[in-house]
């Protein structure tokens, strides 16, 4: 009796399984890397209704971080400034900006505007997950910069998103804290550096920040721990 098929089709099975395989490989691969913080959230740079500069305010103004995130050591939510707190300058300074005129509106009740008493809706930018607990305070009071998780914010005219904040990204942290560590007086100095090492120490074998993070650590006798439940609980 002679064969329906062709020879070749007696492969076709094969040839099938492979390019399914090839596929969902594929897109293993494919999700494996776009579906992480590095690339979904890294770099994330929205609009504000207000354009503020921070490489104006922190870098050639010199304002502390905490004069407008002022909870952020004290609680284990950080905050962004109210209305009152931009007021508190600019209805004297740039008054006639129109980059300001979101903040007049709500402040100044003489322009009768609409939006009156409102808060400044602020594009939130860095965020963890709900089923992650990060507390601010416990940070920065035990020598974490707000430079090792934002980056040199200081010298952004528009805030973005620089690290992933990804749990990898957190353990690596947590595994070798003495990268991160600083004196408190440098917490919110974000330039700081080796230079200013020197200040803290006479011993002539500390000459990097991470040399001195490593005696603070072993000072202030700090393990930071890495099991599932220090974050998720």
């Amino acid at each position: 009796m002679a064969n329906f098929f062709p020879r070749w089709t007696n492969l076709l099975p094969l040839k099938i399984a492979v390019c399914a395989a090839s596929v969902a490989g594929g897109a293993v691969l494919a999700f494996t890397y776009y579906a992480t913080p590095k690339t979904l959230v890294e770099g994330y740079q929205p609009s504000q209704p207000i354009p503020f500069s921070h490489k104006i305010h922190v870098d050639q103004l010199g304002l502390d971080c905490r004069y407008c995130h002022s909870f952020v050591d004290v609680s284990g939510t950080s905050n962004v400034p109210g209305n009152n707190t931009c007021w508190n300058c600019h209805q004297h300074v740039a008054k006639d900006s129109a980059k300001l005129q979101p903040l007049r509106d709500r402040m100044d009740p003489t322009l009768k505007s609409p939006d009156f008493g409102k808060p400044i809706q602020w594009v939130r930018i860095h965020k963890t997950p709900d089923y992650v607990y990060f507390n601010h305070s416990a940070h920065v009071n035990r020598g974490i910069s707000c430079q090792s998780c934002h980056g040199r914010i200081d010298q952004m005219e528009v805030v973005y998103q620089e690290n992933s904040l990804s749990m990898g990204w957190c353990l690596d942290c947590h595994r070798a804290p003495e990268k991160h560590l600083r004196p408190l007086e440098e917490v919110y100095n974000l330039k700081y550096s080796d230079a200013d090492v020197s200040k803290y120490t006479k011993d002539a074998g500390v000459k990097t920040t991470e040399d001195l993070g490593l005696k603070l650590k072993e000072h202030w006798q700090i393990a930071p721990k890495t099991t599932c439940a220090t974050c998720h609980h």
